[in-house]
């Protein structure tokens, strides 16, 4: 699990989905994880973006990061309580957002607590794709292909 939060700790910007109410379609956009604490991702927005509105109809997400051979998912409900200090700090620390904003308290600040984790690196033979619960604490392989499928014991 520490190889998958270290990618996404060094893969800042990541394809972030969401779907609205009932009947919405997904939704697909970039986004910038602005803080990580252990397996939870911060993020900025504005509540007149229609990112805010989706998450506020339907807080289930997932992201994902990507480079060369190697991706992480993560899904989780997303929340809004987020410490005015990490709000503070995400404004201060982030160039952009004072070039946009002229406030932190301007934004609106939400947080993915981790439920579910994929990490998947194609480089290796066979593929490495192991998932974590980080709500139950199990962790498993995924399926990567019928050459590397397990045999059953009575075949």
């Amino acid at each position: 699990m520490e190889r998958a939060l270290k990618f996404l700790h060094e893969h800042k910007e990541v394809a972030f989905a969401t779907v609205g109410g009932e009947g919405s379609l997904p939704k697909l956009r970039v986004m910038q994880v602005m803080r990580q604490k252990g397996t939870v991702l911060y993020f900025a927005t504005n509540a007149k973006k229609a990112v805010y509105r989706e998450l506020c109809e339907n807080p289930n997400v997932e992201l994902l990061a990507m480079e060369g051979n190697v991706s992480v998912r993560c899904a989780g409900i997303v929340n809004f309580h987020v410490e005015d200090e990490v709000k503070r700090w995400i404004y201060d620390h982030n160039a952009v957002l004072s070039r946009l904003y002229e406030c932190y308290d301007q934004m609106t600040y939400f947080c993915l607590p981790i439920a579910e984790m994929d990490y998947y690196d194609l480089s290796p033979t066979p593929p490495l794709f192991l998932h974590f619960d980080l709500i139950t604490g199990e962790t498993g392989r995924g399926f990567v292909g019928t050459r590397f499928e397990q045999k059953k014991n009575n075949e």
